[in-house]
């Protein structure tokens, strides 16, 4: 089956895909690889296969948002892939989880519009308790702050007239906020896939405790490092 927005043919995927944000790195993630083939780089999604300690995986970009990623998702389980973990960046909203901390989402509030146009609300966006843990289990090895629970999915980045509830998740027992697991979690369910997500926190969501965002020093590279290996020896135990 040829995928035609990924523009890769379902027999070139492996069954365990690594997901991100960022078509860079999707290449980042690829070149700690052996044997990696890159298959194509249409749009925001770029689509590499190679093999980790054995394990046979595809690493695929998938742009910022919900919709973008959905297409991702879909795509990689009409072509067979059975699990997929997201490999993110997201604002803190704690003190105690400042930037370079690691959060698995154990589930996620889902604020983003795409979800709510498939499927009712209340129903819940949950990672499966196998990958959660092993991403769990697997990120404490990395060392660090690591810690798993419940993150949100926001639409917004910039604030407008409305501002963005930030206080309010804050106060429910959010730990972060990004913007494409509750996609990735819905999905999942739909599809009878497994799925799971970690992200590397770059600053603080909560203005109380921001002092100017920038996701590109060395403590959130240093943190993306570790998060990737930790997807990458998650996928080892999962296999």
């Amino acid at each position: 089956m040829f995928l035609s927005i990924l523009e890769v043919n379902s027999e070139q995927l492996p069954g365990l895909a690594i997901v991100c944000g960022d078509p860079r790195r999707a290449k980042k993630i690829a070149d700690m690889l052996t044997d990696t083939v890159e298959l194509a780089y249409a749009r925001e999604y770029r689509t590499f296969i190679g093999s980790y300690k054995g394990v046979q995986l595809a690493v695929v970009s998938h742009g910022v948002g919900c919709p973008g990623a959905a297409v991702c998702f879909e795509e990689l389980i009409k072509g067979g892939v059975h699990t997929i973990i997201r490999v993110g960046t997201a604002g803190s909203y704690s003190a105690d989880h400042p930037a370079g901390s690691l959060i698995v989402s154990t589930g996620t509030i889902r604020t983003d519009g795409l979800t709510k146009q498939l499927v009712p609300d209340g129903f819940p966006a949950i990672g499966d308790s196998e990958v959660v843990n092993a991403l769990f289990a697997s990120a404490e090895e990395q060392g660090g702050v690591v810690k798993k629970g419940i993150t949100v999915t926001l639409d917004v980045f910039f604030n407008g007239p409305v501002e963005i509830p930030h206080k309010l998740y804050k106060a429910s027992g959010a730990l972060a906020v990004e913007m494409e697991i509750s996609a990735l979690y819905v999905i999942a369910s739909l599809r009878g896939i497994r799925a799971g997500a970690i992200v590397a926190l770059d600053g603080y969501a909560d203005s109380d405790l921001a002092e100017g965002y920038d996701p590109h020093t060395n403590v959130v590279s240093d943190a993306v490092e570790r998060e990737i290996r930790a997807a990458l020896e998650a996928m080892v135990k999962l296999a």
